[in-house]
Parts: structure tokens; sequence; C-alpha cells
């Protein structure tokens, strides 16, 4: 996860000094967030987006929200150099410790609303909402004070694309609007007025403790995404329907629950 902790009143830059919420899920999480069925996937994912993308040995990649670094990972097997980034320092450290010596890949713990690139990379994902769709709920304007921007996600997707070289590819992966409404579960609770929904669930941690926590997840429609990376001056190419384990070139539609974009920044 990506994410940054609480945004500040006004436009003062965001800190690390309070935990984001997603923090004390991953802390109790640990590696045990791998054993979930939508992490299983990771291969077929990665060799989808090397191949949609471009990506080859020599490719430096920035995998904003890397969580335990498991894309980071697959893609620095393939020669490809990363940079993970992730607001959880648990997951920062299990990512590292996971890297074999002599892989290129590298994680730090970073605010996803605010990355310090400036056109270093050839590439950036963010996946599976590791950063990208979190930034909604409490974490838009706690307090008294005003979300950071109309839509808190476009902070984090300022960021990516100031990170790309210019011509540099993105691929971002954000909860299907459309698919979240048509099978709402009881334990949801969407917020039509924001798109966010609220879900109440258990975790367990690697020793099988329970502890429940709250999750938000910012939903989108394809026109959204498009709207929101044309605002931070970026070309999209394909908005496709994806399934984590099962990416393809689908057009969008109202039974994936997930939508990946595929944009660029202007070599212009």
């Amino acid at each position: 996860m990506g994410e940054a902790p609480s945004v500040k009143a006004g436009n003062e830059p965001h800190t690390l000094e309070s935990k984001h919420w997603f923090e004390g899920v991953a802390d109790h999480l640990g590696s045990a967030y791998l054993r979930y069925s939508f992490t299983k996937g990771t291969e077929q994912e990665v060799e989808f987006l090397v191949g949609a993308l471009g990506l080859g040995p020599g490719t430096r990649v920035l995998d904003v929200g890397c969580g335990p670094g498991r894309h980071s990972l697959a893609l620095a097997a393939r020669g490809i150099e990363v940079v993970g980034v992730d607001i959880s320092q648990r997951f920062v450290d299990l990512a590292t410790a996971a890297t074999p010596a002599g892989h290129p890949a590298r994680f730090e713990r970073l605010d996803a609303r605010a990355l310090p690139f400036e056109a270093e990379f050839d590439a950036a994902i963010s996946l599976c909402q590791g950063a990208f769709g979190l930034a909604g709920g409490p974490a838009a304007a706690p307090g008294d004070g005003p979300p950071a921007s109309l839509d808190p996600d476009q902070t984090v997707l300022d960021g990516i694309a100031r990170a790309l070289r210019p011509g540099g590819v993105t691929a971002v992966s954000a909860f299907s609007a459309y698919f979240q409404v048509r099978y709402l579960e009881d334990t949801d609770a969407f917020d039509t007025n924001c798109g966010v929904n609220h879900e109440r669930t258990t975790v367990r941690d690697e020793q099988g403790s329970e502890a429940e926590h709250d999750l938000w997840t910012t939903c989108f429609t394809p026109r959204e995404l498009r709207l929101l990376a044309a605002a931070s001056g970026l070309e999209v190419e394909a908005i496709w329907s994806v399934t984590p384990g099962r990416y393809e070139r689908a057009e969008p539609d109202l039974d994936h629950p997930e939508f990946l974009v595929v944009a660029h920044r202007p070599s212009r």
C-alpha cells in the first residue's frame, strides 16, 4: 500500500508524522497479506504488463504502493530496475527482506501523495489499490481540514505523472464503481456522493490472530479515470476491465472488479 498518512489542511505538504488508516491493517497482516487470493496472480499480471508497457531489462520502473513487493520482485527477476514505495514500514521491511542479492529492486517508505521523483522513470505502476484509490475516506480530510483536491487520488496520479520521463508509460488499476454497486455486500457502505466504499472486515495475521479494521476504497468509472489522467497531463492509451490474476485487453464492462488504465506522459 503506497498511501499516505492524514492530509493537512489547506495546501500544506503531506508528511509521515501520523499514521494513515491502512498502516494499522498492514502492521497486523504482515506477511499474511500474501495469503489473500488476489495476490496469487502476480506472475500473470507482470507478464501482461511487460508486454502492454514494453518493459525489458534496463527499464526503470516505479511501483507506487508496492506492498510486500510482489510485483516489484517479479519485475526485478526479469532484469528490470525497480523502486518500490509504500507508506507501510512493515511492508517495506518485508519487501526488502525478500529481495535476493543482486536483484535490481529497492524499497522505500514514502507518501504516495508526495512523491519526490521528477522525470526519473521509464514506467510506473500502481496496482490493486496499493495507493491510487486509497486516498478517500478519512484520509481525504481529517478533522476540519478540506480535501487536498476535488479528488484526493488526483494527487497520487500527479506524482506518478511527474515521476515519468517524457514518453514514459504507466499502468494504474482502479476499483470499478459499476461492479461495486452491482455486487454490494452487507458489510459494504457505499458513499454515492464521493464514490468511496467503506467496509468493516476481519483480518488475520501470520499466527491467525484476528482483528477488525475499517477499509475505504474509492471506486471509479472509465470516464472519471480519463478525466483524472488528462488533469495529470497523461494521455490514455487504453482502459481495460480486469480481474486480479487475469489481466486482459477487455473492453470496460460491469462484470470485472477493476479497470486497468494504460497511459503515457507526452514526449513534447
